[in-house]
């Protein structure tokens, strides 16, 4: 398992657990145990839904684990297998059949990678112009997606309150609408202090899963 891949679970797991005040060893050995398995991705996957099918009170964390278990994949799993392997159709057919499976945390947590990778501060407006590539006529579906970020990009200058305000006016169903408060907040101070973390929770409309994912961003990027 890859090593920022496995902090950035842990977080994830364990201020959700605490806020929710649920025991994470009920479900973490066994979401760590899948990570580390040579088992084929699909299998994977499987499993770990099977984790979270037995801890049904984890299960908003569900597609946000799946991404880290893509992340992983892409990082680990991948070079053990043959060079050519995510242009093979065998990976083809996973990528159909995973369409409806995890989240924009994804595109994020590879963006925050390639920082890394090149030595680069994040920051909102490359993640939009340089990395989503949202102005270029090919990618209008990301333009769709993160319209409204795009629109309220002058959020970061501002606080936790007004970002939560703008948060809540989402639709349940928007692929943004769980991201869009501690992306913004990520986005606007990668390395809060403790009373801000306080203060964006008391501002957050679910204030575990809004503080858990903050804290999975803030973990990868460290």
């Amino acid at each position: 398992m890859e090593a920022k891949v496995k902090v950035a679970l842990e977080a994830l797991i364990h201020v959700y657990g605490d806020s929710e005040q649920i025991a994470t060893d009920v479900i973490a050995p066994g979401l760590i145990q899948v990570f580390d398995s040579d088992q084929p991705f699909m299998e994977k996957v499987a499993a770990m839904d099977g984790v979270f099918d037995e801890e049904p009170r984890f299960d908003e964390l569900r597609e946000y684990v799946f991404d880290l278990l893509l992340i992983n994949f892409f990082t680990t799993d991948v070079e053990k297998l043959e060079a050519d392997y995510l242009e093979s159709p065998e990976w083809e057919a996973i990528e159909e059949d995973t369409l409806d499976r995890g989240s924009e945390l994804l595109n994020i947590l590879l963006y925050l990678r390639e920082c890394k990778d090149d030595e680069v501060e994040p920051s909102l407006g490359d993640f939009l112009k340089e990395f989503l590539l949202v102005e270029e006529d090919e990618f209008q579906d990301e333009y769709r997606i993160y319209e409204r970020v795009i629109a309220n990009q002058i959020l970061i200058d501002s606080n936790y309150q007004e970002i939560a305000r703008v948060a809540q006016q989402f639709e349940a169903d928007d692929e943004l609408a769980t991201l869009f408060y501690p992306l913004l907040a990520f986005f606007s101070d990668a390395s809060p202090s403790a009373d801000q973390i306080t203060e964006y929770k008391a501002n957050a409309t679910n204030p575990s899963l809004d503080t858990a994912l903050l804290q999975l961003m803030i973990t990868f990027n460290a």
